[in-house]
């Protein structure tokens, strides 16, 4: 009686942290153990629409006359699109996916079937973003506004490549914290107007502080190597960039791989296993913590 009683009392409120660390863990098994050719395609899906939103995210700062804040802020709005698509429209994305870790933590995965998952799902990540900024190449949107379009996304490229290694983990690390805990706010939401209001604030947070999405700049970076292709736009556009230190070795050594370290530090260890240790390590003979309905699971 009291499960029917709460079931139609509460089915509009947001789940407790309990649940929703239930559910994420019961998603991850579900990621973990889902078709390879599932999950490739549901992460191309994933890459390309980080890319979208994005794609999105650089016009809107392009040409702004606003304070820096207030552009900044702008662009965070705008590349929200790409997680709501994520999100509400379904698809793969590696950094949510490192909440994957609670499954794990848990033994109800092994660490093949989590590292399975990760690797797939980068690796169509990729190919989606990639695929995304090929696209926008071959349509020139780059020229689009005089060329502010591409001068912005130039710039954005060379200055995520000129960060230090230790600076790209540490911005990976808060970026992923932030992505994680929209993923996670989502995990507790009912409806699509919940869930897009949950990705909204910390995703614009994440964009308008700077922090580095492993996912996002393998759409930004690329772009920007496309548009660097088109000498004659290059040598006529005002106010392009010293592209220099800009090439496919500093995409990977300088940005990709810092990056993709701090967002699973970020995302796999400070949002997941935290939540992890709060609710969901076992103690023997004892329940779940935060829940009095649940039976102990045997191991």
């Amino acid at each position: 009686m009291a499960e029917v009683s709460r079931s139609a009392i509460g089915s509009f409120d947001a789940l407790p942290p309990a649940e929703v660390a239930r559910k994420a863990e019961s998603v991850g098994v579900a990621k973990a153990t889902a078709s390879a050719v599932d999950l490739f395609v549901l992460a191309v899906l994933a890459g390309a629409f980080i890319a979208l939103g994005a794609a999105f995210a650089t016009t809107v700062a392009s040409g702004s006359d606003l304070p820096y804040g207030v552009t900044r802020l702008l662009a965070g709005l705008a590349f929200t699109l790409g997680l709501i698509l994520v999100v509400v429209a379904g698809a793969e994305l590696f950094t949510g996916n490192n909440l994957i870790v609670m499954a794990r933590a848990s033994g109800r995965i092994g660490t093949w079937a989590l590292l399975r998952n990760w690797a797939i799902v980068y690796a169509g990540n990729f190919v989606g973003a990639f695929g995304t900024a090929v696209l926008v190449w071959l349509g020139k949107q780059y020229t689009f506004g005089g060329g502010v379009v591409g001068t912005t996304a130039l710039t954005t490229a060379v200055n995520k490549v000129g960060l230090g290694f230790g600076q790209a983990i540490a911005l990976g690390v808060l970026c992923n914290a932030l992505v994680c805990l929209a993923v996670w706010l989502t995990y507790g939401a009912h409806t699509t107007a919940d869930k897009v209001l949950a990705v909204v604030p910390p995703i614009a947070a994440f964009v308008a502080t700077g922090f580095e999405h492993s996912v996002a700049n393998m759409y930004f970076i690329p772009v920007a190597l496309l548009i660097e292709r088109d000498h004659a736009w290059m040598a006529s556009t005002s106010g392009v960039p010293d592209t220099s230190a800009l090439s496919w070795g500093s995409f990977l050594t300088d940005n990709l791989v810092p990056v993709t370290i701090g967002n699973v530090i970020g995302g796999g260890l400070l949002v997941g296993a935290v939540y992890w240790f709060v609710y969901l390590r076992r103690r023997a003979g004892d329940e779940p913590r935060g829940t009095t309905e649940r039976k102990p699971q045997s191991r």
